[in-house]
């Protein structure tokens, strides 16, 4: 059996499953296996990748780094409403990354502000693994 399909019946899997309403402890690591996973043959999880997508802008104003920080392992505040924002990286914070439909909430609005679209499932998986390499 080719990679393709290994893959895709694997994905169709995971999403009976979730659909079933089965849970998992969601650990950081299984959410980057979860992102890796959707990327589909993308190259994804890359840290250094992670890292610059973070600190740059893309095309719009803001970056990741401008509300939480250039290395995300102290507080961030909100660019516009100064609130304060615990670590990004789990390592730093224990709660981050532990809740997949929580991470797709924060990816889909952060991703919006900062690059005016959702983030694709390889860009959430590099952001990701250069999080979990912070310690």
């Amino acid at each position: 059996m080719n990679v393709v399909r290994w893959v895709a019946r694997a994905w169709a899997i995971c999403t009976l499953i979730f659909a079933a309403g089965v849970t998992f402890a969601q650990t950081p690591a299984a959410l980057l296996a979860h992102y890796k996973t959707q990327a589909l043959g993308q190259a994804a999880g890359d840290a250094a990748r992670g890292q610059a997508f973070f600190t740059s802008t893309h095309g719009n104003e803001w970056k990741c780094a401008s509300c939480h920080g250039a290395v995300p392992t102290g507080k961030g505040e909100h660019a516009m409403t100064h609130k304060v924002i615990e670590p990004m990286a789990p390592a730093f914070n224990s709660q981050r990354f532990s809740d997949l439909a929580k991470s797709e909430k924060w990816f889909r609005r952060n991703c919006k502000d900062v690059l005016a679209r959702e983030c694709s499932a390889a860009e959430k998986a590099d952001v990701l693994a250069w999080l979990l390499s912070l310690k």
